[in-house]
């Protein structure tokens, strides 16, 4: 593997496929040792980042985000986008393996000269998102891809995680919802910047007219997501194609109401220092976690707890004493 930073950056930046899929790869490895190869290389894009449309694009399953997401970039690339899909499988939490087959799912697309689609395990964390999709967003973005989209996994209350990188949340639903609403939380309709109900076409399409004034409804006990911006309930059909340019034509208008508000800015300052918490917060859990202290006491204060023995509450006031003795005899 390549440890000159200049490789991953120089290469990234003249659009180099293979060392942009390098480098997503680098910055995907857990090894402490890739670690500061990363950070420079990271430091080195940033500057060359931030300029794309950041897209998240989660739904019920069978809603078809595949073809909706394949269709959409189609009609994209063909007027002269470039476009990366970030599409996070599920990973078994059993073996940690991925099925990654979105590069089948989306065929047409992936073999398109505009488009780079880099499927991604996502680790079994929140939401299904990868941990490291928002670095292989701004590695995408300085590789001169301007318009970014994330496909989750699903819907759920997890899925504000990819709502908390991208600047446009579009929630994809099946015609024929009813009142019922699919399932679909109120925490992920307060995320969203709009709702598509998809597969509006032949005999659904009065169905999908039925699911829109539904969730048009809905969406107005709601907050909206941004102070100037009232999400819109839309219809359209990825097979035929029906409704996605107003789909586009909508997410560029949010981008116009918010850039010329100051909200888009203020919100990627946000979503900024809320990643800089998250990873803070994760590397104190990982250097708590690998203290060889912790890991000694760690089996039986598990098993004293499983059994009765102590409490929680007990058990993680004695893991914190541990852990302020440790640093203490560091310092």
């Amino acid at each position: 593997m390549e440890t000159d930073p200049q490789y991953y950056i120089g290469g990234v930046r003249a659009g180099d496929r293979k060392v942009l899929a390098k480098t997503i790869t680098l910055i995907e490895s857990s090894l402490s040792a890739h670690q500061a190869l990363v950070t420079s290389v990271l430091d080195g894009l940033i500057p060359y980042t931030g300029e794309s449309i950041r897209l998240g694009i989660t739904g019920v399953p069978g809603a078809g985000k595949s073809t909706f997401i394949e269709n959409l970039g189609l009609r994209l690339a063909d007027v002269g986008h470039r476009l990366a899909i970030l599409a996070v499988d599920p990973s078994s939490a059993r073996s940690g393996g991925s099925i990654l087959g979105d590069k089948t799912r989306m065929e047409k697309l992936s073999a398109h000269e505009k488009a780079f689609i880099r499927p991604s395990p996502s680790g079994g964390s929140l939401g299904g998102v990868s941990r490291k999709t928002r670095e292989a967003m701004l590695i995408c973005e300085a590789a001169g891809f301007d318009v970014v989209i994330v496909e989750t996994v699903g819907v759920g209350q997890s899925e504000v995680s990819v709502a908390s990188m991208v600047d446009f949340f579009l929630v994809l639903i099946l015609a024929g919802a009813g009142d019922e609403l699919q399932g679909i939380k109120r925490g992920v309709l307060e995320l969203a910047d709009a709702i598509a109900v998809n597969k509006a076409d032949g005999n659904n399409i009065e169905n999908a007219k039925k699911t829109r004034k539904a969730f048009e409804d809905a969406l107005h006990l709601l907050s909206p997501s941004a102070s100037t911006w009232m999400p819109p309930v839309m219809t359209c059909s990825a097979m035929t194609m029906a409704g996605l340019e107003e789909i586009w034509q909508t997410v560029l208008r949010h981008r116009r109401e918010l850039t010329e508000s100051g909200e888009l800015s203020a919100k990627r300052k946000h979503q900024a220092l809320d990643w800089m918490h998250f990873l803070l917060e994760e590397g104190l859990k990982d250097w708590f976690y690998h203290t060889p202290e912790i890991q000694q006491a760690l089996p039986s204060l598990q098993k004293a707890v499983e059994h009765g023995e102590t409490t929680p509450t007990a058990a993680v006031k004695k893991m914190l004493e541990i852990f302020t003795r440790c640093n203490e005899r560091n310092e």
